[in-house]
């Protein structure tokens, strides 16, 4: 009798750590959602303004439905020359928050001949502008800032690929480089407070300087901070 209850006691010992320890197994599920669209409609896009000798300098060269890729062409410069694009585009904000433009590097052929600006007026050389009207993204092809930098704030946008600053500035369909693009001297971007900012590109080659194509990639860099 004491082996038999030695034996049950064991037993029940175990059936209660097999109880503890069991491995318990459910599924579930979630639906998803999101749009794959057209570089000049995503929640923060480009907008070309400033031409080349072959159109503007935002392009998406081939517009087919899988070869949607935006690029810029900077034109033809000989040694010793000097080039600066003061509205290559403008970086529109679609969120409904507001987004930071923290950093940006630059990578490929040539790409320390390359200096970018962040700045309110797409006539005016960044330069020449106020500090407070300006910021200085890449020097030479080196980044001036970091991913804990708030280089320039966008503020929240309204969703609408047809313009920018609410409904102020107009932002039409460009035929030929199949992008939309702004030509507007009235209304100046601001940062922290509307919701676009002009990009200017500057080319500085040096007198030795070889023939050639160069290419590469520029990489902007974003944060935002969204609260319930």
């Amino acid at each position: 009798m004491r082996i038999d209850r030695r034996l049950t006691f064991i037993g029940v010992m175990l059936v209660v750590l097999s109880m503890t320890m069991a491995t318990q197994y459910a599924t579930t599920k979630v639906s998803y959602t999101f749009g794959i669209v057209h570089p000049s409609n995503a929640d923060i896009r480009f907008v070309g303004s400033d031409n080349a000798s072959d159109g503007r300098v935002l392009r998406v060269v081939n517009n087919a439905s899988n070869s949607r890729f935006i690029s810029i062409n900077l034109g033809n410069w000989f040694p010793s020359s000097v080039k600066n694009y003061t509205a290559v585009f403008a970086i529109v904000n679609e969120e409904a928050f507001k987004v930071n433009i923290t950093n940006c590097n630059v990578s490929g052929t040539a790409a320390s001949y390359i200096t970018i600006y962040l700045h309110n007026n797409r006539t005016t050389d960044a330069a020449s502008e106020v500090a407070s009207a300006r910021y200085l993204l890449v020097s030479g092809g080196v980044s001036q800032s970091t991913a804990n930098t708030n280089a320039w704030v966008l503020s929240a946008g309204n969703g609408a690929a047809s313009n920018m600053n609410g409904t102020a500035v107009l932002t039409p369909w460009d035929e030929t480089q199949h992008v939309r693009y702004n030509s507007t001297t009235s209304i100046q971007a601001h940062n922290n407070t509307r919701d676009w900012v002009w990009v200017e590109i500057s080319l500085n080659i040096p007198s030795n300087a070889d023939a050639a194509t160069a290419t590469g990639q520029i990489w902007f860099h974003f944060k935002a901070t969204t609260h319930a």
